[in-house]
């Protein structure tokens, strides 16, 4: 069966095909109802079925005879530190780190934040969470406390799991006073601390009143059984930026969310069980939870944990090494990971240490690769370097290619063609479907497949504003597109004021409202503008307050330092230029497309709404003096 086979089934006879995929996981209750309406019409999967998810990543396979395999593999640059958990020896961490939560008095349908770097115990904390039935939400471990107290406030977690700290590069970062500057600022009280203590440092003038010790929780805990819960019921929560500033905290179901990914890993990725699959991500953003824990372990894979940066640590070499060493089959990362390795190993000397035979594909997404990228890869490396799009929303491919088979064709520049399941559409503004070669609005038509959100946490309204109002029955995505006459798809970017950093979706109207807290700004536009390792990056033009004395130096710093105390480092903003004026529609709109395009250095078309052109002389002049510098 051909992708094309696959595709018109999933969209012909929806029910019955996801039924079928349904059949490659173990329920503990088969569902009955496969497609339902659900609560306020919005469609939902397998609504009676009853499942683990971490029977299925974990105790199943001992079951079936694979305790020995190697389930996780931790290779740590910045510390030397390398280590093996197989199934069994998850199973026992994992069960006694859920008994451990049980005895604290967390319960099903509780929540739980996870604050911790690319180390085991993150992706234990998730298992054990999920096999208790606790809610898990893990914040990228970069994020600074006021992002760590916004996720304590909409998701109200009676425990917070952390790490004492966490390395960048060569540099040890103090997690515990992060989260004390959290837990103080926060609304609601979190019942409990449990720390795991990385004894990097000695670091006992960083501990606080009321901390659980991880290490000894487990210890003393008996190990928890797998507590079947619904199929509907909410795995996890992830927050992923929203135009409002607010993070929205998307919730992923259990039984579609297994179910898809059961079937991503074979038909997408073509990775066969017992294979080693690799997802260089953060456990903090959707691929984390999706390809290197959820996915992989589902599938019976080995994943790979990597704490690194790709040229680093200690050179650009370092991908390529772990490929060899643990027989990597299929990666998944970054366009940004490949650019900055081409940047530091143009020639590919690097590449050239390692055995790479049994490398077979790589995977790229999170943003849109380059062409030069793609075909430094294909000269170097010599497998196929596949880009395919998706979202934290989806939670899986929306759009890639059906690798099982080995029958499909790359598309450079394309992120692929539909994947089964989702009935994409590229509709104009008044909602007609446009003709190949037009750029219009990426939309899916209802019902999305198994596995995508269940909606906002706690915020059906804000849900349907975002995602359902636009087009009725369609989802809307947020991004341009174009599809060609071939039924491949190109992404043209965000439509909103969401940017997307190095793969990070971060939102530009949350770094303003910071940056127009300064007292001597007056009013500011921040905007993503093209990077060449990063693919975008934020950018701030200001405005300042009549009768201010700072310099454009101080300026800068100060709002650079305030972006990176309020967001973190992985904003990124590092660019602020001071301007007369913003280019504003008459009715008083500032052009923040007119600014970017501007910054970016490409041609344009002088808006007929603008209130006055000579603002685009000014700004372009001041561009040259602000990059003269």
């Amino acid at each position: 069966m051909d992708m094309e086979d696959l595709f018109n089934r999933s969209i012909e006879h929806k029910a019955q095909f996801w039924k079928e995929q349904a059949g490659e996981i173990r329920w503990t209750k088969f569902p009955e109802q496969i497609l339902t309406d659900g609560e306020n019409g919005y469609p939902q999967w397998f609504a009676d079925g009853e499942l683990n998810i971490c029977h299925l990543c974990i105790d199943q396979h001992i079951e079936d005879g694979f305790g020995d395999q190697p389930a996780v593999i931790y290779d740590s640059p910045v510390t030397g530190k390398k280590s093996t958990y197989t199934f069994s020896q998850a199973k026992e961490e994992i069960s006694k780190l859920a008994g451990g939560l049980i005895s604290l008095g967390l319960k099903k349908g509780d929540t739980a934040v996870i604050y911790m770097p690319m180390i085991p115990q993150t992706l234990f904390a998730m298992l054990a969470c999920a096999r208790i039935g606790v809610i898990h939400n893990v914040v990228f471990g970069g994020f600074a406390p006021h992002e760590l107290v916004v996720r304590i406030d909409d998701c109200k977690p009676r425990a917070l799991i952390t790490a004492t700290a966490g390395i960048e590069i060569a540099r040890r970062i103090p997690y515990l006073p992060l989260v004390e500057k959290a837990i103080e600022l926060a609304q609601d009280k979190v019942e409990h601390i449990i720390v795991y203590n990385r004894h990097l440092t000695e670091n006992r003038h960083e501990l606080f009143e009321g901390i659980t010790d991880y290490e000894d929780l487990v210890q003393r805990s008996e190990p928890a059984d797998c507590v079947p819960v619904e199929s509907t019921h909410p795995l996890y929560l992830l927050y992923t930026s929203g135009t409002t500033g607010k993070p929205k905290g998307i919730t992923r179901d259990t039984g579609g969310y297994a179910t898809a990914l059961k079937f991503s890993m074979k038909y997408i990725y073509g990775v066969a069980p017992g294979e080693t699959y690799w997802a260089a991500s953060d456990f903090g953003w959707a691929v984390g939870h999706s390809f290197s824990v959820y996915g992989p372990l589902i599938n019976r894979n080995t994943t790979v944990i990597f704490e690194g940066k790709p040229v680093m640590t200690p050179d650009a070499g370092t991908f390529w090494r772990i490929i060899s060493e643990y027989k990597v089959s299929v990666m998944f990362t970054a366009p940004t990971a490949i650019r900055a390795i081409k940047k530091e190993d143009p020639d590919g000397e690097l590449v050239k240490k390692y055995d790479l035979s049994h490398f077979r594909k790589q995977f790229l997404a999170g943003e849109r690769c380059d062409v030069s990228t793609l075909d430094w890869f294909e000269k170097h490396i010599g497998v196929p370097a596949i880009d395919h799009w998706w979202q934290t929303e989806s939670g899986w491919p929306m759009l890639g290619l059906m690798t099982f088979d080995e029958q499909y064709k790359i598309k450079r520049a394309s992120a692929g063609k539909p994947i089964p399941g989702y009935d994409i559409k590229i509709f104009d503004e008044n909602g007609y479907e446009l003709d190949a070669h037009h750029e219009g609005y990426l939309v899916i038509k209802l019902p999305l497949p198994p596995g995508a959100l269940l909606g906002i946490w706690n915020d059906h309204e804000r849900f349907f504003n975002s995602y359902l109002s636009q087009y009725k029955g369609y989802y809307f995505s947020g991004d341009g597109a174009i599809r060609d006459e071939d039924g491949y798809v190109f992404i043209t970017g965000r439509v909103d004021d969401v940017i997307n950093v190095a793969g990070h979706r971060l939102s530009t109207s949350e770094m303003e409202e910071i940056v127009s807290s300064h007292p001597d700004v007056a009013e500011c536009a921040v905007v993503g503008i093209d990077d060449e390792l990063k693919g975008q990056i934020p950018f701030a033009t200001v405005v300042v307050k009549n009768g201010s004395a700072i310099s454009e130096e101080a300026l800068e710093a100060d709002i650079v330092k305030m972006v990176r105390e309020k967001i973190g480092a992985v904003a990124c903003l590092k660019n602020v230029m001071t301007v007369k004026r913003l280019p504003k529609t008459r009715s008083g709109k500032i052009l923040r497309k007119l600014i970017r395009t501007l910054l970016d250095g490409k041609d344009f078309q002088v808006p007929s709404t603008i209130d006055d052109e000579k603002i685009i002389e000014e700004i372009q002049e001041k561009i040259q003096l602000y990059r003269s510098k």
